[in-house]
């Protein structure tokens, strides 16, 4: 099968290696060439635009950055509908606008192809093992035409509802890490203050009630000062403005996502925009007058693209 992906960052690059592995003719293009030459090593067919890959292909995913990339990607006058063919397949991996998803959707409609949101969940450890968690968005023919693809990538794969279903329950995935991801950061430095070993506290809490995937994955690499990008900070502060903003429309109180954003824009004023969201220890321990291990300018980061 001809498959075409765009976007091979972070977790873009693994996503698209297994499907090489699967034994598909990947055809690839990214904003930055560079960053997708690993897999025209492996075999993959580079393109020179999106238009130059839907005009090869009948299935499609994107992988990128922000709502305005996934507009240009898909919309654009260089775009992937601009040349896609009839009974064509675009599914976007993006953590994106739910109004963008249905504003897609329907210009797909109009040219006879299927779209799919299917944002995903799981960081790079997930796309790299191909266990991500993949919440969809669409028609369920379209979603049981992807299936063998998803399969490739993710071990829960659920079917949320019509078009910008996907991105909802994204933006309520997001909802949950972000305050979680704060109450790891505050556990840890609790424990560091009245003198525990938080390596040792782990061992007890993780597998509670208090256990979280945060905490199990992310917590590790705070104790070692590891604050390399599985997902860039700039990335999840994209995310949570999309969220409140959806919550401004339906007029929602979410007290615990607005402090975790401003946390995080703090974060990002620190210089930690393109180190990993992990990184938001880093803010805490200076709230507290502290320091561990690790520094924001440590992390260094590929170009954006």
């Amino acid at each position: 099968m001809h498959i075409g992906w765009i976007g091979t960052g972070v977790m873009g690059r693994s996503m698209a290696g297994h499907l090489l592995d699967a034994g598909h003719t990947l055809f690839i293009f990214n904003r930055t060439r560079e960053k997708a030459a690993a897999l025209v090593e492996r075999g993959a067919v580079w393109c020179d635009s999106p238009a130059d890959v839907a005009a090869t292909c009948h299935v499609v995913f994107t992988m990128v950055g922000y709502p305005a990339d996934l507009r240009d990607v898909a919309l654009g006058s260089m775009g992937l509908l601009s040349t896609m063919q009839p009974d064509g397949l675009l599914i976007d991996c993006t953590t994106s606008s739910p109004a963008l998803a249905v504003e897609i959707a329907k210009a797909a409609a109009t040219k006879g192809i299927a779209s799919l949101d299917a944002p995903v969940s799981g960081g790079d450890v997930g796309a790299r093992n191909a266990t991500l968690s993949i919440m969809v968005g669409g028609e369920k023919a379209a979603f049981d035409r992807a299936m063998p693809y998803f399969e490739k990538l993710g071990k829960t794969i659920v079917l949320q509802g019509p078009a910008g279903s996907g991105q909802h329950t994204k933006m309520v995935n997001q909802i949950l890490i972000a305050s979680g991801m704060v109450a790891v950061c505050e556990g840890l430095i609790y424990a560091r203050a009245c003198g525990l070993d938080p390596e040792r506290v782990l061992q007890s809490v993780s597998g509670g009630a208090a256990g979280s995937w945060s905490l199990t994955n992310y917590a590790p690499r705070m104790l070692k000062g590891d604050l390399a990008p599985g997902f860039y900070v700039e990335h999840f502060l994209k995310d949570m403005k999309i969220a409140l903003d959806a919550a401004d429309e339906m007029k929602l109180c979410l007290p615990g996502l607005g402090l975790a954003k401003q946390l995080y824009t703090m974060l990002a004023a620190m210089g930690g925009s393109r180190n990993g969201t992990q990184s938001l220890i880093k803010v805490l321990e200076a709230m507290s007058g502290m320091s561990g291990p690790g520094n924001l300018t440590d992390s260094k980061s590929a170009p954006r693209g």
